[in-house]
């Protein structure tokens, strides 16, 4: 049984929340998926977006719905526990957990390297895991002063990683080439299955934002509002960026391993292209403080609930933060950023976060009892799945029963 009344502080406000999607959803993806869609779909790329874009539209009303049911600290987690038992809701906050944990090392990596590309002086492994380690810190001592100032910087960050982001999106308008949106051939299904499945990466986020219910204001309102407006916001910018990116480079496009910097640079200079480098190390690091936030949150619900140590549920006496969660998540995501790859980590944290989106749809069907929007969002979740190759689908299995068998000895 999930507990009715926890102790941490409620100051998170519609505003907040939304903020907080987005700064986790637009972390370090956007910065490299134009170039990786386009090389799958060509200039048909912005139908990948737009399915991603339904196939969240309906998920997400499924989370909401749920959301406002289930204010308990979670998220799906939570959500998934209270329609269907405590193993389904341990499997959901597994795959929540390794979602957010593989996203935000695989982000990491992103990170550092990109500011190497800046300064070439902090490249290298000894100064790339210095710089982790200085930016895990950073955020850890921020969340362990409390949710409200953490949420204050995530804002903050938000606004910072959206400027450049808009404005090559906006500016960029000018420079586009109408030849470039030739469509030779429509893409097979199977192939926009596949992109629009790698693209999920893009878009996750709102359920890592939502782990901190516990700690939301007016829950039932605010949970809704703060979603409508951030995937409103983020649909609408990714699908700009992309055209403005195809519009601007064309067939090459396809080829570059910074498109939106290089279509910055094509159409307003070297200047826009430096700025769009900066604002993508800003946005990875304002990820990481958002994922700083949540993740932890992830494991002092696990250990509130005693599937993990009851000493990562301890909570600061003064500033009401999970101390020990943080730290030990600090810890976690720092390993895995230095001995992992980007490709991989995202890959198992995609197919986790469809995992999840699963469980939420059939949560909301279960507590709400009205199936058409459940029905729609999983038949979505389950094309999309086709897209998986076997040993994706085996490693998939693999962590399903490794979390099993964790459950069956945490309850004896």
């Amino acid at each position: 049984m999930q507990p009715q009344h926890e102790s941490l502080k409620r100051a998170i406000g519609t505003f907040g929340l939304a903020a907080g999607i987005i700064n986790i959803t637009i972390g370090g993806g956007i910065f490299r998926f134009p170039a990786l869609v386009a090389s799958s779909l060509g200039a048909a790329a912005p139908i990948a977006y737009l399915v991603c874009a339904i196939a969240m539209a309906l998920i997400v009303i499924c989370i909401a719905d749920a959301g406002k049911r289930v204010t308990l600290t979670g998220g799906p987690y939570a959500y998934v526990g209270a329609a269907f038992g405590p193993y389904a809701g341990f499997l959901s906050g597994v795959l929540l957990w390794m979602l957010g944990t593989f996203a935000t090392a695989a982000v990491s990596t992103v990170f550092v390297t990109n500011l190497g590309l800046l300064m070439p002086s902090l490249s290298g492994v000894a100064t790339a895991t210095v710089l982790l380690v200085v930016a895990l810190i950073f955020w850890s001592a921020i969340n362990l002063l409390g949710v409200t100032l953490t949420v204050q910087l995530n804002s903050i960050a938000t606004v910072a990683k959206l400027f450049p982001l808009v404005l090559i999106a906006s500016a960029g308008a000018f420079f586009v080439h109408s030849e470039n949106f030739h469509i030779n051939a429509m893409p097979a299904t199977g192939d926009i299955a596949r992109t629009s499945l790698i693209l999920i990466f893009a878009f996750a986020g709102i359920e890592s934002a939502l782990v901190p219910s516990g700690e939301v204001r007016d829950s039932e309102r605010t949970v809704p509002r703060a979603i409508t407006i951030a995937m409103i916001g983020i649909t609408a910018l990714y699908v700009a960026l992309q055209i403005v990116a195809q519009g601007i480079l064309g067939s090459t496009l396809a080829q570059s391993t910074a498109p939106l910097a290089d279509a910055a640079g094509a159409s307003l200079g070297g200047w826009a292209r430096s700025l769009l480098l900066v604002g993508a190390s800003i946005s990875m690091f304002g990820y990481l403080g958002g994922m700083t936030l949540a993740m932890p949150r992830m494991v002092y619900a696990l250990a509130r609930d005693r599937f993990l140590p009851r000493a990562l549920a301890q909570i600061h006496p003064v500033h009401r933060s999970p101390q020990a969660a943080i730290i030990f998540q600090a810890i976690l995501t720092l390993v895995l950023a230095i001995t992992g790859t980007f490709e991989k980590l995202a890959i198992l944290a995609n197919v986790s976060a469809l995992a999840l989106y699963f469980g939420s749809a059939a949560a909301s069907w279960k507590l709400s009892h009205r199936p058409i929007v459940p029905i729609l969002a999983c038949g979505v979740i389950i094309w999309l799945l086709t897209g998986l190759t076997i040993n994706e689908w085996l490693g998939f299995g693999t962590c399903l029963a490794v979390a099993s068998i964790l459950y069956l000895i945490a309850k004896r």
